[in-house]
Formats: C-alpha cells, sequence, structure tokens
C-alpha cells in the first residue's frame, strides 16, 4: 500500500495532501508527531521532515515533488497548465518566490520571539511584499495564472493561509480582498476540507 507521512498542520504536508486527494490516488496517510517520528518513516528518510510518500518502493520525500509524481499520474483539471508554457514558467517562478523568499519571512514573523533582530512587523512587512504580488495577479480573475486553480495556487495556499492566521484580525483588514476571497474559498472547498480531516 502506498503510504504518506504526513503532519496535518504543516503547509509542506498540506500541499502534497491536496495533490495527492486530486489526483486520487489512493494512499495511507499516517499522521506523524513531529516530537517523536516514527522509525519506519526515517528509515525511509533520513531527513526526518514531513511529508514522506512511499509509494511502489519510491520514496519521495519532498512536498513539490510529491505533487508532481501525484498530477503526473493524473491532471483532470490541468493544473500544470500543459498547453501554456507562459503559464508553466510563472508557476515555477511563483513556487520558487514562496519556498525561497516568502517562507522564510513567514517563519520570522510568526516566531518572532526567536528573531529579535527586529520587530515582528518588521517581518510581517517583508511578507507583505509577496502577498502584495499575489493580489495584483488576481486582479479580474479567481485564482493566480488562470480561471481554474494551478499547481501554483495549491503549492502557495498552505503558506499564505499560514500567514494570515498569524494575526487574523490584522489580515482582514488589509488591502488585499482579492487574496482575502481566493484564500476563502479554498479553505471552503472539499479538496480542502477533506484533506484537513481528522
Amino acid at each position: 500500500m502506498n503510504t504518506l507521512y504526513s503532519f496535518r498542520r504543516c503547509p509542506y504536508a498540506m500541499r502534497a495532501r491536496m495533490a495527492l486527494r486530486y489526483c486520487g490516488v489512493a494512499v495511507d496517510i499516517v499522521e506523524v508527531s513531529l516530537k517523536a517520528k516514527p522509525a519506519e518513516m526515517l528509515a525511509l528518510s533520513s531527513k526526518g521532515t514531513v511529508p514522506v510518500l512511499s509509494v511502489d518502493g519510491e520514496v519521495i520525500d519532498e512536498s513539490l515533488e510529491i505533487m508532481h509524481w501525484a498530477l503526473a499520474q493524473n491532471d483532470p483539471q490541468d493544473w500544470l497548465l500543459k498547453d501554456d508554457p507562459v503559464g508553466q514558467q510563472y508557476i515555477a517562478e511563483l513556487i520558487e518566490q514562496n519556498d525561497q523568499v516568502f517562507k522564510l519571512h513567514l517563519n520570522r514573523y510568526k516566531y518572532a520571539e526567536r528573531y529579535p533582530e527586529q520587530p515582528m512587523a518588521f517581518y510581517r512587512a517583508e511578507g507583505e511584499v509577496v502577498l502584495r504580488r499575489l493580489d495584483e495577479l488576481l486582479e479580474g480573475r479567481d485564482y493566480l495564472l488562470a480561471a481554474r486553480p494551478s499547481l501554483a495556487d495549491v503549492a502557495l495556499m498552505p503558506f499564505v493561509r499560514q500567514f494570515a492566521h498569524v494575526d487574523r484580525e490584522w489580515f482582514g483588514q488589509t488591502p488585499y480582498l482579492r487574496l482575502q476571497s481566493w484564500l476563502q474559498r479554498f479553505i471552503e472547498s472539499d479538496l480542502f476540507t477533506s484533506v484537513m480531516k481528522k
């Protein structure tokens, strides 16, 4: 049986689970305590981070690689924008910006007490640069790159959600109304609610 080692609140695990659910591949999900990681997961991946997918004797321990593996099995709504090379380039750029830049600001904003070099508001403002760009991309459409979700939307959503949840009142008062609607649409979607069920 295919097995995914996951931690429900981890944004990397969240996006992997959404891709697996979307593509319809059956997987057993093992909910991992980050304080007591199971030996069988560590035997598969010495990195010790979630998610880890064990499928047909193959081990994939990067969330983005799990998403690409899932979409190679089945991509019914064309999340990969396969006939749109410019869109594919945008997908890659947005995910790289999220994983390399935004995640750094998110960590410092969320755990500001660990980074006393700057006040919390400084880290939030750094992350806001990315939020503003995403809000601009949503002008005139419901999703970042097309009229339907793409890989970029699903790969970024858990991180934007986490950023918004650090101070929900602040996020609700920002001028990023399109981004707020985009996030809410995902949070209420069957895809998201199904992977977040206990």
